[in-house]
């Protein structure tokens, strides 16, 4: 039990080490606009890293799905895409309130807040397209193509076209800083809280993610009985 548990402890530890942390770390003076409120990077940024890595996941069980057409795989694809697609809604909040402080107001209409909602919008679409079909075949298919569509649309929407206009945030066309976090952007003291932030928030996505399949797949199971 302990064995196939160990990543779930390791997941609420690496949570309450960043949680206690975050608030605690010494905020070192790199740049007068960031200030205090620097400690949302520990989480805000890690629920963009785990929102591509939980919608990667999800695009992996419906390439899956594509190739062998069992319902486990359209099912575990569903759970992950909500999971990431939840990740990323509470990466806009966080992102909101930052920007609260740091721009003046919660939303600028900086290209990334933008494409962020625009990659939303899209995977909204995807749990409407699920959910306007009865024939569960059928869903699983045009689900499984559509997901990986929206995924190939996070890449322009969040990554590439921000970075090609004006932006506010680090690693815009003219904008200071870059989007790789280097010694300019994080000391050694934040990058002991920052790196564990995204494992823990990812590794609770994970579980979140897989306790929503067998939820599902029970649900199945008892429909078809």
């Amino acid at each position: 039990m302990i064995k196939q548990a160990w990543w779930k402890i390791l997941a609420f530890i690496l949570l309450i080490y960043t949680s206690i942390n975050g608030f605690l770390v010494k905020i070192p003076k790199l740049d007068d606009r960031m200030q205090e409120s620097i400690r949302n990077m520990f989480f805000h940024v890690p629920m963009w890293f785990g929102m591509m890595i939980l919608l990667g996941t999800s695009v992996v069980y419906a390439v899956k799905f594509l190739r062998n057409g069992e319902a486990i795989n359209d099912i575990k694809s569903s759970a992950f895409a909500a999971v990431g697609t939840l990740f990323g809604a509470l990466g806009i909040v966080t992102g909101a309130i930052w920007a609260n402080y740091q721009w003046g107001a919660p939303w600028s209409g900086d290209p990334k807040q933008n494409g962020a909602a625009i990659a939303l919008l899209i995977y909204f679409a995807y749990f409407v397209l699920r959910g306007s079909f009865n024939d569960e075949e059928k869903r699983a298919r045009i689900s499984a193509v559509y997901n990986i569509f929206a995924f190939c649309m996070l890449f322009p929407t969040i990554w590439i076209l921000p970075r090609l206009t004006e932006s506010l945030h680090p690693g815009g066309q003219g904008s200071e800083g870059n989007p790789g976090l280097n010694s300019g952007d994080l000391d050694p003291a934040m990058r002991l809280v920052f790196y564990p932030a995204i494992i823990g928030w990812t590794l609770l996505g994970v579980w979140i993610a897989t306790l929503r399949a067998r939820v599902s797949v029970l649900v199945h199971k008892t429909s078809m009985n």
